[in-house]
């Protein structure tokens, strides 16, 4: 089960490195379907037509993209109106999946490492900072490795 989900993650580490280079794109205020109708010389007549909708419609999915409560499907739409093709996917904020499974193992082994030696300290069974720190290395990769329920907790 674990060589399964391994192998998951290693896949999908792989489809969703190709859009790590878009986290510095920067979304125009107004929104790219306005921005992009608007570099095309093309008005809100016109990218009606090609939706089979008004100008007000059009405008009124403009000012939802701008606003972000558009749909996917009708970014879609507008897309294909407008000859693209719309792509989306999720970045990790930390730069891979496995850094962030990382962070959260981690996150979670300090909790469950400490929480125990305080315990221990109460009965003079202390641990030095030394084995604190190896005690959270070798519970992280265990952490990592199980890829528990709890490190989403």
């Amino acid at each position: 089960m674990r060589n399964r989900r391994k192998i998951e993650l290693e896949q999908l580490e792989r489809k969703v490195m190709p859009f790590q280079a878009t986290t510095h794109i920067h979304v125009p205020d107004q929104g790219w379907i306005h921005t992009i109708r608007s570099a095309f010389n093309m008005t809100l007549e016109q990218l009606g037509a090609k939706l089979q909708m008004t100008k007000q419609g059009v405008k009124r999915i403009e000012t939802s993209e701008a606003k972000e409560t558009i749909t996917l499907h009708s970014l879609k739409q507008v897309g294909e109106a407008m000859g693209l093709k719309l792509v989306y996917g999720f970045v990790p904020v930390d730069g891979s999946l496995d850094n962030l499974i990382t962070k959260k193992a981690e996150n979670l082994a300090r909790k469950i490492v400490l929480r125990t030696n305080q315990n221990m300290e109460l009965e003079n069974q202390g641990i030095g900072k030394e084995k604190i720190e190896k005690s959270i290395k070798e519970m992280t990769e265990e952490l990592k490795r199980e890829m528990r329920k709890s490190l989403w907790d």
